[in-house]
């Protein structure tokens, strides 16, 4: 999209830098002004690269290099604002990532509701010695879902999915209301 602007002037003419001799030479300015017009486009993304990595002000179509520039998954079938929305809170979620208040964060930002996460644990901490031992309990996180977001769960099981540890049984639970218990 950015090649096909058309008339897009570059502030950097090529015929400008060229020698005095060039600069009077009529056919050496056409032809380097043809060039101008095909680096123009690259010019006018370089000149405003910072704005390709703001989640605000990268064109849409950017989105998707941005998530992978930042190491998540963005579905394309969310709509755009959702998207800016996840990739902006996207480095803050580093901090809690793989967590359970990063997962339900996650959640929140890609649905606008508090989902009830259930995590099944799996380890429990002592502040003693030989305190973390593992339970017999098989670790699962479990997602519960209002049918009010039922059109949403192919993108919340998919959150779920590169959020949660492969070993960890992962589910998402449509349920059968729209409260939460």
């Amino acid at each position: 999209m950015r090649g096909t602007v058309t008339d897009l002037v570059t502030p950097y003419p090529i015929g400008r830098y060229l020698p005095a001799v060039y600069q009077e030479d009529d056919f050496a300015q056409r032809f380097t002004s043809g060039l101008d017009d095909v680096l123009a486009p690259a010019i006018a993304v370089l000149d405003s690269l910072e704005a390709y990595a703001d989640p605000d002000t990268t064109p849409e179509d950017f989105l998707p290099w941005l998530a992978g520039w930042l190491g998540i998954t963005v579905e394309e079938t969310l709509p755009a604002q959702a998207r800016r929305a996840r990739l902006k809170h996207a480095a803050e979620s580093f901090v809690v990532r793989g967590t359970y208040e990063g997962l339900r964060a996650a959640l929140h930002t890609l649905t606008g509701a508090w989902l009830e996460v259930r995590d099944s644990g799996g380890v429990r901490c002592s502040d003693r010695s030989g305190g973390c031992l593992v339970t017999d309990a098989e670790p699962a996180v479990i997602v519960r879902l209002p049918r009010s977001l039922a059109d949403q769960r192919e993108a919340v099981e998919a959150l779920v999915a590169g959020a949660v540890p492969a070993h960890v049984h992962r589910a998402v639970e449509l349920l059968d209301h729209d409260h939460l218990s």
